[in-house]
């Protein structure tokens, strides 16, 4: 499977289309893209952010997957310019957020103050989404959800943990029970 087809499938699980997709699927480079520099606090903020996102269960969370600096690459390689600054500007967002309901910054609060606030931030997004304009920049909380999603499913910890991963080519098997609670296939 080419990447083409990984972030269709993917694009799929997820419901609907990747901000940035089709910078993705035809592998260049945005244009107006710029080559930020992220700070080790950024880094480690993203981290964390989509470590809350997918935490660590039976499976891998999205740190262990390295999904950080994945992420941060995304934004630099695939983005438009105002969804860069969108997300750069939610980074900051957070922080205040965080300062201004629980007293300290983001990656210092509890699991359960983390989940809380990106609980809100999710509520915000989808209302922002709703009636949002084509020229207006995406939310940046939807961008980090995306961004999380697709890169924990395509690292091989998420692929291979997270979903029962069989190889291609294999076998062909026209139907296959399904046990509640199992996990999705993954193709690779």
């Amino acid at each position: 499977m080419d990447r083409r087809e990984a972030v269709k499938y993917i694009s799929l699980i997820m419901g609907g289309t990747v901000v940035g997709s089709a910078a993705i699927l035809s592998g260049c480079k945005s244009a107006t893209g710029t080559n930020q520099n992220w700070s080790e606090e950024d880094l480690e903020l993203i981290a964390e952010i989509a470590d809350t996102i997918i935490p660590e269960t039976d499976s891998p969370g999205a740190k262990e997957a390295k999904v950080g600096p994945f992420i941060a690459l995304m934004v630099d390689d695939c983005y438009e310019a105002k969804d860069q600054a969108e997300f750069r500007k939610g980074l900051g967002l957070i922080n205040e957020k965080a300062m201004l309901k629980y007293g300290d910054k983001f990656v210092k609060l509890s699991a359960e103050e983390r989940t809380a606030l990106l609980n809100e931030l999710d509520k915000e997004q989808k209302e922002y989404t709703n009636s949002k304009t084509p020229e207006q920049a995406t939310h940046y909380f939807r961008l980090m959800k995306e961004l999380t999603t697709l890169g924990y499913f395509s690292s091989e910890l998420g692929a291979t943990k997270a979903r029962r991963y069989t190889p291609i080519p294999g076998k062909y098997e026209a139907c296959i029970d399904y046990k509640p609670g199992e996990k999705a296939f993954q193709y690779g």
